[in-house]
């Protein structure tokens, strides 16, 4: 049962505390516009030290960068729900403009 519950911790049932951004005018910035996304959303299991099962840190730049770039991190956030791979770990998917963030800063180039 304790298993159970660590399994569970890094859902995220309650679609009323994921964050919403609203659409962004001008580049994307990882400082400016990204960064709150993942605090907001993974680093309760991608923390400095990941926990919950995740594969990686999503602290630094440098990381959320290389997920994007070779991890399918953007993938990842756009499955649908119900799709066991879906982040975070057992949904709810994360809103469509927080995505289309995402989305625009890899377009961009990744801009820190």
């Amino acid at each position: 049962m304790v298993f159970a519950s660590f399994l569970m911790s890094c859902s995220n049932d309650n679609p009323d505390t994921l964050m919403e951004d609203m659409p962004v005018d001008g580049m994307i910035t990882y400082k400016q516009n990204v960064k709150s996304i993942i605090d907001n959303n993974c680093i309760s299991c991608h923390a400095t030290t990941p926990r919950n099962g995740a594969p990686m840190s999503l602290v630094t730049y440098d990381q959320v960068k290389n997920a994007i770039q070779n991890r399918g991190l953007l993938n990842r956030i756009s499955l649908n729900n119900g799709n066991s791979l879906l982040m975070p770990q057992g949904g709810p998917r994360l809103p469509q403009t927080t995505i289309d963030i995402v989305s625009q800063w890899q377009q961009e180039g990744l801009l820190e």
